[in-house]
């Protein structure tokens, strides 16, 4: 019998919204035809922005937006995209399918997006390309609320009011296509950069992200903490507020990713072994920000994660166009509950990418629009936002799999929010079994405010044909026990039940 043990009293953290956020790259069709149709689309849209996208993203409640890249930032240069559209410059997207950006979507659309969308804001600068001026004249741009040539521009360009920039990313994957350099001199790069990023207002403080590392490159961590302590300052308050890691989940290799809706029952628990790498990943990553910063001031922020599959067939392979079924629903849930659990240290989270590119919330095509399995996890892990940690462990797992392919039955995480309710999230990982799973508390005698399941078949996805195949039901088989609660999770589920 699994047993999942809740000590209520014993908080751990808070659960940082910006966990649940997403990334936004001029890249396929995420931006055009995804979030942004123009103003005189047929389709409806408010300045330009889609309004059922927009809606549905308030109701998933998506708290923070990444902004433009990406491998994209590092060749963006931002005064390209701000002015009148016809005079705007037009470019090659070199990065992503060779095809003309005419930069209709800029600095003022993404304002304008993250404002109907309620969000904070997170934008990328570029290191790779760019210089320290163009930088510090975008963070003058943008912020600059008095008499500057620059803050003339912006009110010359509709915008009275200086905007808010929560969090400025300086650089992005500089130890590969945003420059491919190595630690140590990014390190002073950094250094010189975000000595640019002014923060005129100090009623509205701008957190500066550098570049950390990939996946598995413990050296570049190390080595990048390294440099800042001993070649830039003391301590990093006031410095940097944050670094990032980058981790995608593919079931084979670079060269051959799999397919996003024919795999076999191997490849289902391949990629869920492999997307629970993130918390071996995270741990190892943290235990060296500890020993520099054991005060855990400095944020880590997986700014890039998710399913990465071979391209949809058809489509342009520079656009990672590609489909989403229950398995990446699972592996939603699993890596939002290792977020969770990581809330000491992770901060922010931003899954790649938010429409039409890879592992996507929501596909468009024209005027439809279809809500991934991954959206209603996204939707259903809502309540974990801002809430506090509980203390909280399984006992009685096993592991199942296929061959080498082994992963835990189930994950899990707990927390509780303002309102007093409690938020319990579990992933059921077995594709061929339900799992029995009897949840304890201390003290509460719970009452279920709400329990709902997100599952199907490992291959079910939604179309524009069939939008409905997976989405967010009531779960019924659960019960209160004398000891709390017994829950039964359907093979290849993410469930979420909320007590009082």
């Amino acid at each position: 019998m699994i047993k999942l043990t809740i000590h209520e009293g014993e908080k751990k953290g808070t659960i940082s919204p910006e966990i649940y956020g997403h990334f936004s790259e001029h890249l396929g069709r995420c931006i055009y035809e995804g979030l942004y149709v123009g103003e005189d689309s047929s389709i409806p849209n408010k300045n330009g922005m889609r309004t059922d996208v927009v809606e549905a993203l308030k109701d998933m409640k998506l708290p923070v937006l990444r902004w433009p890249g990406g491998c994209f930032a590092d060749e963006y240069h931002w005064k390209d995209g701000i002015g009148p559209k016809k005079d705007r410059k037009r470019m090659v997207n070199t990065n992503w399918g060779g095809v003309v950006e005419d930069n209709s979507f800029g600095t003022h659309e993404y304002f304008e997006l993250c404002d109907q969308l309620g969000c904070k804001t997170y934008i990328n600068g570029n290191v790779g390309s760019g210089t320290v001026q163009e930088m510090s004249e975008w963070i003058e741009y943008m912020t600059f609320e008095g008499e500057s040539p620059l803050a003339n521009e912006r009110r010359k360009n509709g915008r009275d009011k200086a905007w808010k920039v929560d969090y400025f990313g300086v650089g992005n994957e500089n130890w590969g296509c945003g420059g491919n350099m190595h630690p140590e001199y990014y390190a002073d790069v950094y250094r010189r950069y975000q000595s640019y990023v002014k923060i005129y207002d100090k009623e509205k403080p701008i957190q500066r992200i550098a570049c950390g590392p990939t996946d598995f490159d413990y050296d570049w961590t190390d080595k990048l903490l390294n440099r800042l302590f001993t070649r830039c300052f003391d301590h990093l308050h006031g410095n940097v507020e944050g670094i990032s890691l980058h981790y995608y989940t593919l079931p084979h290799d670079w060269d051959h990713k799999g397919d996003a809706t024919k795999f076999t029952d191997e490849e289902w628990y391949i990629t869920l072994s492999k997307t629970l790498k993130m918390d071996e990943i995270i741990t190892k990553h943290s235990n060296i920000m500890d020993k520099y910063d054991p005060k855990k001031i400095l944020s880590l922020v997986v700014d890039e994660w998710g399913c990465w599959y071979d391209v949809e067939e058809g489509t342009n392979p520079g656009f990672l166009y590609q489909q989403n079924t229950v398995r990446d629903a699972l592996v939603a849930g699993i890596n939002l509950n290792i977020f969770n659990k990581h809330c000491d240290r992770v901060r922010m989270a931003n899954i790649a990418q938010t429409v039409n590119v890879l592992q996507s919330v929501i596909l468009t095509e024209g005027p439809k629009m279809v809500l991934t399995p991954t959206y209603h996890v996204f939707r259903m892990f809502k309540y974990h936002q801002g809430s506090k940690l509980l203390n909280s462990f399984l006992t009685g797992v096993e592991e199942t799999g296929i061959g080498e392919a082994k992963v835990t039955e189930v994950t899990e995480s707990v927390s509780e929010g303002e309102d007093g309710i409690v938020n319990i999230t579990l992933n059921n990982l077995s594709l061929t079994e339900e799992k029995e799973v009897e949840i304890g508390f201390d003290k509460l005698s719970p009452e279920v405010v709400e329990a709902s399941v997100v599952t199907g078949q490992m291959n079910d996805h939604n179309t524009f044909e069939n939008s409905e195949v997976v989405v967010t039901k009531k779960l019924d088989n659960i019960e209160t026990t004398s000891n709390g609660l017994k829950v039964v999770l359907p093979a290849r589920s993410v469930v979420l039940v909320r007590v009082r």
